[in-house]
């Protein structure tokens, strides 16, 4: 039988995000119409397009199966932007999925390009499956960074992913520069997560894999503690 998590500690949990940012002049939501999501990041003039994953028009998520996640400063004016969506890989795995291009497009023969192509070369992804929630799409204004919001944002969806699906894994796609500079929470990680070409797109990746087993996250949102977020 799975340990139940108290709903008052999932709610504590979410809470020291959201005054986090509240102390940096930020206000949260979530959302879950990803045709609003798009429109959201198309009319962000600094935010790279929105990929394949988190768009109705390539892979569409159903209600209850993704989210996103918006902060706007006190001049209303987007802050950061990230989402979320949940695979269901009971009969796969992450490296399979991607290598499939199905994490990208909802029917890969119709919208991927003949020279589209993805490589997954790290051993842990053969290993990822189930309920597993991928967090992507991050964008944190020019003006911002550097201050801590990335550890909100994951903070945020860690507790909002738990709270939906209680996954299996929970993973994302971080640049190695990225890493050095910490600004993936998740505690594994390994090279060659996603190397990724789609035309199209004009998107062309090598980013590392990074990931947190289901019993870390139940075990993080129970026993969480505010010295967590002593950013600097």
């Amino acid at each position: 039988m799975k340990r139940v998590v108290n709903p008052l500690h999932l709610s504590r949990f979410l809470q020291v995000y959201d005054d986090a940012a509240i102390q940096k002049g930020i206000r949260v939501s979530i959302g879950f119409d990803f045709r609003e999501y798009v429109s959201i990041t198309r009319a962000t003039p600094t935010k790279d397009p929105t990929y394949p994953n988190f768009r109705p028009d390539r892979s569409p998520i159903r209600l209850g199966e993704g989210y996103w996640v918006k902060g706007v400063d006190e001049q209303n004016e987007v802050a950061f932007l990230a989402a979320a969506r949940l695979y269901d890989l009971s009969n796969s795995n992450l490296a399979d999925h991607l290598e499939s291009l199905s994490a990208f497009y909802a029917d890969p023969t119709v919208h991927a390009h003949p020279q589209d192509r993805c490589a997954c070369t790290a051993p842990s992804a053969k290993t990822i499956t189930g309920k597993v929630a991928y967090h992507g799409d991050l964008w944190v204004r020019r003006d911002l960074r550097g201050k801590g919001l990335p550890k909100i944002i994951s903070g945020i969806q860690r507790g909002v992913s738990f709270h939906m699906w209680a996954p299996d894994f929970v993973c994302a796609f971080v640049a190695r520069g990225l890493l050095n500079k910490r600004v993936s929470p998740l505690p594994h990680c390994e090279p060659g997560g996603s190397i990724l070409q789609l035309v199209e797109e004009n998107i062309l990746d090598d980013e590392w894999l990074v990931w947190l087993a289901g019993d870390e996250l139940r075990d993080l949102v129970d026993h969480h503690e505010r010295r967590e977020l002593s950013l600097p």
